[in-house]
């Protein structure tokens, strides 16, 4: 098992590695003199000179992706194009923070909810049930997530007044503070997840039960319980964990839409500001960031597979 999960581990490096590569080749192709469409056409020679050389956009292209790597493993992220030049760093990791409490609170109210639901609509497959469940969530998922979050406003923040119609934080928040603020937000990106998840663990429970383990278990008079929670999900939920893995990328990076309705400082919402502005030292790094926790939830979720399927760490 260790050795599976130092060669897993060994893989997120070589993973980080490429994805720096294609990150920094990628930002060079922006259009345009960067120095003279930040400055601005009345910018004078002397002025973008000292630009380039302030940022080091005179070096050749392997001593800027050098520099810039170098800079990203030790902590020096950069500083911003943006006034002031402040050290992207700290704005990465404070809208970072912001990101995965949005992302706890979403998978805290997600994960369970739709693994039950999926649950459910297996073991009463073909039923009323399982058609009301699966419509539900479909429906839930076809609505945009900009339509659903004005929807959650409207009734939970305007008419009755439970929770607040923005996502505004504040560093002297509290946590019943952060769970009001959070809620609204996080039930628009749960309804989002939940027709996927639910319908993975609904298809992985149906193929379990009609294994022959199965049928066995049952004739030897284990209870159905038993059966259905100690064996059938260890087995079925494999999938599952894979869709939920890649929800995390997004839940971090992805939640644009959601941030702007609710006018939440996420990464989703940096990320966006930082192509408007050709920011490229802040958008390299809310792309590394955002690409390292994508990758971390991989490995996180190849270790779940080792641990409920001993034939995968084997091979």
């Amino acid at each position: 098992m260790l050795q599976y999960i130092v060669r897993r581990i060994l893989l997120l490096f070589v993973t980080m590695l490429l994805t720096s590569i294609i990150v920094f080749a990628l930002t060079q192709f922006i259009p345009g003199d960067i120095a003279r469409l930040l400055l601005g056409r009345e910018a004078s020679e002397q002025a973008l000179e000292n630009f380039r050389d302030q940022f080091g956009l005179n070096d050749p292209l392997p001593q800027q992706y050098i520099n810039w790597l170098t800079g990203f493993v030790t902590g020096d992220w950069g500083t911003s194009f943006s006034s002031g030049n402040p050290a992207v760093r700290p704005l990465v990791l404070e809208r970072l923070g912001n990101s995965l409490r949005l992302t706890l609170m979403t998978l805290i109210i997600s994960i369970p909810l739709s693994i039950v639901l999926g649950i459910i609509a297996a073991l009463r497959e073909n039923t009323w049930v399982d058609s009301a469940i699966s419509l539900i969530s479909l429906s839930v998922v076809g609505l945009p997530e900009f339509v659903t979050g004005l929807v959650l406003i409207n009734v939970f923040a305007l008419q009755l007044g439970w929770f607040p119609a923005t996502a505004l934080v504040s560093s002297d928040h509290q946590l019943g503070d952060w769970l009001r603020i959070l809620f609204l937000p996080a039930v628009t990106a749960t309804l989002v997840l939940l027709g996927y998840v639910s319908r993975m663990t609904r298809a992985g429970v149906i193929d379990e039960l009609k294994k022959p383990y199965v049928r066995t278990a049952v004739l030897k008079g284990l209870p159905r319980r038993q059966v259905i929670f100690k064996h059938v999900l260890r087995n079925a939920l494999l999938p599952t964990i894979t869709v939920i893995a890649l929800s995390v990328g997004w839940l971090i990076g992805g939640l644009v839409v959601i941030e702007n309705v609710f006018n939440y400082s996420g990464l989703g919402a940096l990320l966006v500001e930082s192509v408007k502005q050709k920011n490229i030292p802040l958008l390299q790094a809310v792309v590394m960031i955002t690409i390292f926790f994508y990758a971390l939830a991989n490995l996180i979720a190849d270790v779940l597979y080792a641990v409920l399927n001993p034939r995968i760490r084997l091979t």
